[in-house]
């Protein structure tokens, strides 16, 4: 990339101000511009009153408008190097308005997207006013880092409720918990996360949703949601295993391929082991579902079972599981390997959770603020990518005789 060309007038410049303000150090040299920021402002706002009388200051001859000026009014502004106090022209009839510093606008220093962005990644309101007054040299109180962050609730409202893709190839659904302060108690909430890779191989998050407590109805009701919002098919859905979730999710989806997580029921086998074999016995179950075949996945458990009898808790487990095991056994080694586990749901997790463990927060608007300006940096990451090796999940759906109809329907 080619260098910007510097103005040639800059240098000059640059050294004028030395030789008049002799700056010292980085600090007197932001003084030596907040001095200048004053009469710079006060010169453009001259200039916009000679343009709105339609003469100059100083002109003796006849003007076309009996409005005169009338003086000077005092106002203090916030810049991005701290506040500088001005003198603004005031006219006789009171009809200009600056454009460059509007009536009422007291802050030129686009401190808005600063205290979003800070807000985004997780500081408080407290970390945030304290920032803002060391950097920019003026205050913020809480209220107004609260007004200026509410800015994002009329696009979160947009975007909960916008219309949904046709068709989602794969669902990963996921719950995490984080604390609201309701009064002069904390409480802990859910917040169910629904993430869909599209027909077309794109990430995307249909929504975020508050509940105090994790049930099956409510990922009804959120099913039912997104169904209302134009979801028609979902090939397969990833889940963690809360009770009653697969029944209730054929109940909206009818043809939805309900896959457990492995990881999941990793999590909940090793619970009846030491912790001396958890690295062997993790090493088995590997061997078990990611086996390249069913046969082989049936000859790995009937070793895994033999190998690890003395914790039947931990083999109960995959034991009653185990259909969830066999079933990745009826599609390719691509598909198998996107909906084996909720992973990609849990990174997104892991993300609010960056961003969330500030403490617990006033009401669900500020968590859900905080959390859908996290959404919208994840999604700009996301652009233009598709997910790894689409190509060969494609090819394997199309090749599965009970997909490849409802594939194609959303191909075409």
């Amino acid at each position: 990339m080619a260098k910007p060309k510097r103005n040639p007038n800059s240098e000059e410049l640059a050294n004028k101000i030395i030789e008049k303000y002799q700056p010292e150090s980085v600090e007197d040299m932001q003084n030596a511009l907040k001095d200048i920021f004053g009469p710079m402002f006060e010169s453009m706002l001259k200039g916009e009153m000679n343009h709105h009388l339609g003469y100059e200051a100083n002109d003796k001859g006849e003007k076309e408008t009996e409005n005169r000026r009338n003086g000077y009014g005092k106002k203090t502004i916030k810049t991005s190097t701290g506040e500088v106090d001005i003198k603004v022209p005031r006219d006789r009839d009171g009809s200009y308005n600056p454009e460059l510093i509007p009536k009422r606008q007291k802050d030129v220093s686009a401190i808005e997207s600063k205290v979003i962005s800070m807000y985004a990644r997780g500081m408080s309101q407290r970390d945030i006013s304290s920032t803002i007054e060391d950097i920019y040299g003026f205050s913020v109180s809480h209220e107004m880092v609260s007004d200026i962050t509410d800015q994002v609730l009329p696009e979160l409202e947009e975007w909960q409720t916008r219309p949904l893709s046709s068709c989602y190839a794969f669902v990963f659904v996921d719950c995490m918990y984080t604390t609201i302060r309701n009064q002069y108690e904390t409480k802990k909430y859910a917040v169910y996360t629904i993430l869909g890779y599209t027909i077309e191989g794109n990430k995307e998050i249909l929504g975020l949703w508050l509940n105090e407590t994790e049930s099956k109805h409510k990922w009804m009701q959120i099913f039912d949601e997104i169904k209302a919002r134009g979801v028609e098919d979902i090939f397969f859905l990833s889940m963690d295993g809360v009770s009653g979730l697969e029944e209730g999710s054929r109940a909206i989806f009818p043809d939805v391929i309900v896959q457990r997580c492995m990881v999941h029921l990793i999590r909940n086998s090793v619970k009846y082991v030491p912790s001396k074999d958890y690295k062997a016995f993790t090493k088995a179950l590997k061997k078990v579902y990611g086996a390249p075949s069913l046969k082989a996945c049936l000859s790995a458990f009937e070793s895994f079972q033999q190998q690890w009898a003395a914790y039947q808790g931990a083999i109960d487990v995959w034991t009653r599981n185990f259909h969830h095991v066999e079933q990745l056994y009826d599609y390719g080694s691509s598909i198998r390997k996107v909906m084996y586990t909720t992973n990609a749901v849990e990174s997104i997790h892991s993300s609010f959770r960056k961003v969330t463990k500030k403490g617990a927060f006033p009401n669900e608007n500020a968590l859900l603020k905080v959390l859908f300006l996290r959404v919208k940096e994840l999604e700009t990451k996301w652009e233009g990518g598709h997910i790894q090796n689409w190509a060969m999940v494609m090819n394997q759906l199309l090749l599965h005789e009970n997909l490849k109809e409802r594939a194609l329907k959303y191909l075409e």
